[in-house]
This record gives structure tokens, C-alpha cells and sequence, in this order.
């Protein structure tokens, strides 16, 4: 193995990813490294060779990595990159925090960003694919993000640089999000608390939340977030094309799509990531001989069979 340049965080060789997916499955990756601070993932970024691949990962909720890994170094932020200020509009988070501590600290200031409340995952993984529920996203918040290039120098984007589409934004390769502003609306603390409780218990009846799943696995055909609104179209949603498909409950070794929502793939126990990412394409197929529609994967899918 190529050596690695010295750091202050934690750097792992041939480090398991399985543990730290949702789906919790997944192969090695070559080089773990958790930055203690800004200044060691610049510094590590900077001497890294060129030639080898970076690949950041936030908390794992919307990935599988296949069974033979990665062959790069996966960079997951912790401590130094989960902080929250709020001054005025503006939400500064960290790239390590969780969606949801965003909403709710931001709810506790009277802010309202409750649309994030229910997205699994960290702010770094929000803004790389333009998360987005009850018909808002990312791309209606941001002010800015800040990010390290791969060649270690910081830099600010703007939501035009991240030229935001429907679950997509355009980073470049290898370049590491470390954190965001956001400009929240004004709101009753005691309103936007209630308004999220309500989106839980929505949410927690509809889809299989106790399951291990990685959210959403495709994308809406429409390109569209649902709005949560009782006039909703239903006809080009994920989960209604896998539905006319009979795809609800498919099963592939350990994986299955959820009873309780068929945009839902999870682990059942003993799911390899072939089976997953098998049965989704299996989904793939059998919708689009049914309705001629191709799904997108919402997951990411990354690493060697």
C-alpha cells in the first residue's frame, strides 16, 4: 500500500465501510481518514498524489458500497465539522450535522427549515444531491457552501457553482463539502416544532422506518419532490410505476422491496450489496416493461462487485 501523508485525525488502512451504511452492507475501503480539523484535511488533501482517488462520505444513509469495496480513501467528517450558529435568517451548519439537528435548532431560533426534518443524512450529503421533501430543497436555502478542492484549498460555492437540478448538484470529483449557510424564514419556534412532529408520524406511518434502508431508492420519474399536500399527483411517483410493476415486496436474498413503501429496498439481515443493487436492477427492468419508464437510482452505488 502507497504510503499516506501524516495527519492529527484518524487514518485507517483497509477499513470495513459495512458498519457505517445504513444498509450496513459493503467491502473495504484502501485508506479511511477521519480529519480532526479544516487545517488537517487541507494539508492531507494537498499532499495526497494526485492520482488517488478521494471519496467523501457523510453518514452512510444513501449509499451502498459493493461487496469488493472501494479503492480510494474514504474522508468522513466528524467532530471538527458539526457545529450550528444561528444569527438572525442565517443557519451556519457544519457538514457533519444531521439534517434533522439542522431543522430542529433552527426551529428552536424560529427558523424554518422543518422540510429537512425527515432527510436522512448530513448537511455535507444534503447539498451534494439537493435533498428535498413537502416541495422544498436545498437549492431554495442555500447562501453558500464551503468545500476543500482536491488539490487542498478552500473555496466558496454558490448555488450557481453548484448548478443545483433535481437530486443533483455539479461537485467536482474528490472535493470535500465542510459546510453551509443557509437563509431560514421567519416562524413561531412553537408552530414549526408541531409542523415536524406532524411530518414524523406521517412519515414514520407510510414508510419502514424500523427497517434498515437507505431511503428513497429512485427517483421520482416527474423530477419533483412530493409536496405532502392533499391535491399531490401520484402518477409519475417512484413507488406507484415499481407498484404496477408488482414489484411491492420483490424479493433478492436478503433484500427486499418494503411491503410498507415499494420505493423502499432494505436489508431484511443478511443482504449482500449484489443483492440490493440486483433487486433494484431487477425493479429497473420490470418498470420499464411495464411503463416504458427508466428509473433513476436515488442511492448512490459506488465500489467493486
Amino acid at each position: 500500500m502507497m504510503p499516506m501523508p501524516p495527519v492529527r485525525g484518524r487514518l485507517t488502512p483497509n477499513r470495513s465501510l459495512n458498519d457505517l451504511t445504513w444498509l450496513r452492507v459493503g467491502g473495504p475501503a484502501d485508506w479511511f481518514f477521519q480529519p480532526a480539523d479544516l487545517e488537517d484535511l487541507c494539508a492531507f488533501l494537498a499532499a495526497l498524489p494526485e492520482d488517488v482517488v478521494v471519496f467523501p462520505m457523510g453518514v452512510g444513509s444513501n449509499l451502498i458500497v459493493r461487496d469488493g469495496g472501494l479503492r480510494a480513501v474514504v474522508i468522513r467528517l466528524g467532530r471538527g465539522f458539526n457545529t450550528i450558529s444561528i444569527d438572525g435568517t442565517r443557519v451556519v451548519a457544519g457538514a457533519a450535522v444531521l439534517d434533522a439537528h439542522v431543522a430542529k435548532k433552527a426551529a428552536d431560533a424560529g427558523r424554518d427549515l422543518t422540510f429537512l426534518r425527515t432527510i436522512p443524512g448530513s448537511i455535507g450529503g444534503a447539498i451534494r444531491m439537493n435533498a428535498g421533501c413537502y416541495g422544498s430543497y436545498i437549492a431554495d436555502v442555500l447562501v453558500e457552501a464551503q468545500a476543500v478542492t482536491r488539490a487542498g484549498d478552500v473555496v466558496t460555492l454558490t448555488p450557481e457553482d453548484l448548478d443545483f437540478s433535481y437530486r443533483h448538484s455539479r461537485l467536482p470529483d474528490g472535493w470535500v463539502l465542510t459546510g453551509a449557510t443557509f437563509n431560514a424564514p421567519e416562524g413561531r419556534a412553537e408552530d414549526l416544532h408541531a409542523r415536524m412532529a406532524e411530518q414524523i408520524a406521517k412519515r414514520d406511518a407510510t414508510q419502514p422506518t424500523k427497517d434498515r434502508s437507505a431511503g428513497s431508492t429512485f427517483r421520482n420519474p416527474a423530477g419533483y419532490s412530493s409536496t405532502g399536500r392533499a391535491d399531490d399527483v401520484h402518477d409519475l411517483k417512484a413507488w406507484k410505476v415499481i407498484d404496477d410493476a408488482g414489484m411491492r415486496g420483490a424479493c433478492l436474498g436478503g433484500a427486499q422491496m418494503s411491503e410498507k413503501h415499494s420505493n423502499f429496498l432494505i436489508n431484511t439481515g443478511d443482504a449482500t450489496a449484489a443483492d440490493l443493487e440486483g433487486l433494484g436492477e431487477e425493479v429497473r427492468k420490470k418498470v420499464y416493461a411495464q411503463s416504458g419508464i427508466t428509473l433513476e437510482w436515488e442511492i448512490m452505488r459506488v465500489g467493486e462487485n
